[in-house]
């Protein structure tokens, strides 16, 4: 289909409509260059593409208000569907704020379980993520790879929550349960694989001539941008900002483990891709830190009032953590009854899925359109929340 469409910068067009007529396509809402579902409406000359717009809408999820509506400990079955590959920061943050409101403590141990959750839960979603990377550039056997070993990391949330996908480990005062008999060696074992995994991707994938020639150079972040975009997490690290919540505010035990920063200066797609590649090792490492520092015995739940009459005193807090794509926050107002009177829901795809995807695909090819957005880690039913 021919169409004029009309895209006004600073009042004036990006381009000549009068002159020149361009093709308008969809690519969406569902497209395996995204995970969930979001379309792009591009309008490309050729196959450039010289506008786009995004367009979400299609989940009608609306957590936020679901949220308003429900008892405290009602929403837990709700949050971790926000970010359905990594839903255990919204578990860790939902019932940190809630903790804030209540003046508890949680005990150590249950600390140090929810650090080893978060990282296990970093190394899944990343896992997931590489396989829709390097598939998005014509690399299936990366993507397998990626995908199926996944599926060994699922293995042991199911041995320690009961669950695969929605792991509802995190409540308030604490965790639902020790570790399992078995599970650490369980652990190590998959640990060790995901590691020779890694080493073999980076052969594949980083070393393919097809992947550099077109991830080098593409979607390039500058420093100026970071800042301009609100950009976070591994999109701002691999422009050379060394940013992460868990080095600048620790919370829960990330004060006690070693790692640095992970960063990289390009600021293109395959400095992102790099980035998180050595982000999935430095879980690894944090993984294994846990296990050998973490307390043996101890309790792991701080007793709370009867759980569907609790009533949280009037108050407000922001709490914050490092996710794979950045900072996540939860900003949640009590007014003193059983329900939360405002929860707000602050993720990443926001404002790296719309706002900077909607520039940073200007110029480039349409081929290429998927493999950018990848490269940016957007889930959208943290836009749709």
């Amino acid at each position: 289909m021919i169409d004029k469409y009309p895209k006004i910068v600073d009042g004036k067009s990006v381009y000549d409509l009068d002159s020149q007529k361009y093709l308008k396509m969809w690519q969406g809402p569902q497209h395996p260059g995204v995970t969930g579902n979001m379309s792009l409406e591009l309008i490309i000359s050729g196959d450039q593409v010289v506008a786009c717009n995004t367009h979400v809408g299609y989940l009608h999820r609306g957590f936020e208000k679901l949220m308003e509506r429900r008892r405290y400990i009602n929403c837990f079955p709700i949050v971790c569907r926000i970010c359905v590959p990594e839903p255990d920061t919204n578990e860790y943050l939902f019932a940190a704020a809630t903790e804030e409101l209540l003046g508890i403590t949680v005990p150590e141990k249950a600390q140090w379980l929810r650090t080893l959750d978060l990282e296990l839960s970093r190394l899944a979603s990343f896992l997931m993520w590489i396989g829709g990377q390097s598939g998005s550039f014509g690399s299936g056997t990366v993507a397998q790879w990626a995908i199926a070993n996944r599926d060994f990391v699922l293995d042991l949330f199911e041995e320690l929550s009961g669950a695969r996908i929605y792991h509802m480990y995190m409540i308030p005062g604490g965790v639902r349960g020790n570790l399992p008999e078995g599970w650490i060696e369980h652990t190590e074992k998959v640990l060790n694989n995901t590691e020779k995994l890694l080493d073999e991707i980076y052969i594949v994938l980083f070393n393919n001539a097809v992947f550099k020639s077109r991830a080098v150079g593409m979607g390039v972040i500058t420093p100026e941008m970071i800042d301009q975009y609100g950009i976070v997490g591994p999109n701002a690290r691999a422009s050379g900002a060394a940013r992460d919540i868990r080095k600048d505010n620790p919370y829960l035990v990330y004060d006690h483990l070693d790692f640095k920063i992970e960063t990289e200066t390009a600021g293109d797609t395959y400095a992102r891709t790099l980035v998180r590649w050595k982000e999935m090792h430095q879980s690894i490492s944090l993984i294994r830190q846990i296990l050998k520092l973490m307390p043996k015995l101890g309790p792991i739940y701080t007793k709370l009032p009867n759980v569907l009459h609790m009533k949280v005193p009037a108050g407000e807090t922001y709490v914050k953590a490092e996710s794979t794509r950045g900072e996540y926050g939860y900003y949640i107002v009590a007014d003193g009854t059983e329900f939360p009177r405002k929860i707000t829901v602050r993720g990443p795809s926001y404002s790296h899925g719309m706002a900077l995807l909607e520039d940073l695909v200007v110029g480039g090819n349409i081929a290429d359109t998927h493999g950018l957005m990848l490269s940016l880690h957007t889930y959208p039913p943290e836009i749709e929340r």
